[in-house]
């Protein structure tokens, strides 16, 4: 055998070893409090510091660490920090969560919305996030399979599927539970990866030659940063891979684990975009992969170490994605249609996981952008950002909510479709009408979740 196929061998044992090794960790549940709620095996909440770290390392998605090196690459540390302030969606999401909890008593958001607004928001609702958790399926294994050839290949999407099926295989083991002790291995997997990837590539530069890639302009990463400024408002509340999260502890320890969760979050990302800055310094060829762009060119041991970072990551979100299918599909649709599944409800969340875990591949296999996954999602939830952040400072109106949540989701279709008019631009750089179609939409949401509620208390 030659080289590259033990080369070969060694990456392609390395993801059976992984696998093998979060089936180890994760625990068998078999009690609705483990599969749903994570709760151990005395019906205990998980810790504090494994919540925190499973929030933590579960919005680490390896596309969102693709995209951070990407977004370096292109704009220097203010494509990073574009990026990076995603990451504030954490707190923000977890104060909502906090004060809706301590307010107005919710134990969830689908059962919450259905309580405040009616059947029709809770479906509706439950509609977008399904489509997220669609959505980080195939992205997150996209990912991965680049990391063993090229999309499209043999290689690539075998290297995806057979990640899929071993994170497939321990979250049917333990639901929401393996999910949250895995991640714990996971995250310290990820964090000494990087720490080794940084190690490899920062050296080489100055803290001035850095800074030197970046230019605070709209039209040089600034209109993006400005992107997730706004969209931080709403896009955690689509993702049940941190909402969940934020019902399965003690208020308070919640509330704290979201702000050190997210506040890690910001650090690792922007800090993982500096391996794009420092490809753009070198001069490597762009590329829709910049972190295994890099790797390639700087051996194979680095490449080995940039594929456990991006397998953990990739890892933890999808093991999160699945228990959140399970929950949506075996739990909280089921006693939105008034019944109570009981042990049924962890076999009926299975079956739901492995249904997404064979569609959720499809545009993998047809080789999808994966960055559309967070830029245009997040624009088809901005009117959610009125519904949580705004409830109880007016009375609540079911129009309301469908007033603001159908103008953002419709936005967002626009902005696919490029409907969207021109004159909507912000500035002049890729992301200009992106930016503008957030601004005015954000507002047009807001205006349609308080109009209905002003004119009924003036009447």
């Amino acid at each position: 055998m030659d080289g590259s196929g033990v080369i070969g061998l060694f990456f392609w044992g390395f993801l059976l070893l992984y696998g093998g090794l979060m089936l180890a960790l994760a625990p068998r549940a078999v009690t609705l409090g483990g599969f749903f709620q994570g709760e151990d095996g005395q019906g205990r909440s998980a810790a504090p510091w494994l919540l925190t770290s499973s929030i933590f390392i579960s919005w680490i998605f390896a596309k969102s660490v693709t995209n951070a090196a990407n977004l370096g690459a292109s704009y220097g540390l203010v494509g990073g920090l574009a990026y990076a302030t995603y990451w504030l969606s954490i707190p923000l999401t977890g104060l909502v969560i906090y004060r809706l909890r301590r307010r107005f008593a919710a134990t969830g958001l689908v059962g919450f919305l259905s309580s405040h607004y009616g059947r029709g928001a809770a479906l509706a609702f439950s509609a977008a996030i399904l489509i997220r958790l669609f959505n980080e399926v195939w992205s997150n294994t996209a990912v991965v399979g680049g990391y063993y050839g090229d999309s499209g290949s043999a290689e690539f999407i075998g290297a995806a599927l057979l990640f899929t099926a071993v994170t497939l295989g321990y979250s049917l083991k333990g639901g929401l539970r393996s999910s949250i002790l895995t991640d714990a291995a996971q995250a310290a997997i990820f964090l000494a990866a990087l720490v080794w990837v940084l190690g490899l590539v920062l050296p080489q530069h100055s803290p001035e030659e850095l800074a030197s890639t970046s230019h605070w302009a709209l039209d040089a990463g600034v209109d993006l940063l400005l992107v997730a400024g706004l969209q931080v408002f709403s896009y955690g509340f689509h993702d049940p891979v941190l909402t969940d999260r934020g019902f399965i502890s003690e208020e308070k320890s919640m509330r704290r684990a979201f702000i050190v969760a997210g506040a890690l979050g910001f650090v690792a990302i922007l800090a993982f975009s500096l391996i794009g800055v420092h490809a753009q310094l070198t001069g490597l060829a762009a590329s829709d992969n910049v972190p295994a762009a890099l790797a390639k060119s700087l051996g194979v041991a680095a490449l080995l170490v940039m594929t456990v970072v991006m397998v953990s990551a990739a890892g933890s979100t999808l093991d999160s994605t699945f228990s959140s299918l399970a929950k949506l599909a075996g739990r909280e649709l089921p006693l939105l249609a008034g019944r109570d599944l009981g042990q049924k409800a962890i076999g009926l969340g299975m079956a739901v996981m492995v249904l997404f875990a064979l569609l959720g591949n499809l545009p993998m296999i047809a080789g999808t952008d994966i960055l559309k996954a967070t830029t245009i999602s997040g624009t088809m939830v901005i009117g959610l950002a009125p519904v949580f952040v705004l409830h109880g400072l007016v009375r609540p109106t079911r129009l309301g909510f469908h007033l603001s949540f159908w103008c953002g989701i419709g936005l967002g279709l626009a902005l696919t479709l490029d409907l969207i008019p021109q004159a909507w631009a912000i500035g002049e750089g890729k992301y200009a009408l992106l930016l503008g179609t957030n601004f005015y939409g954000l507002g047009l949401c807001a205006l349609g979740y308080l109009l209905p509620s002003l004119l009924r208390e003036r009447s």
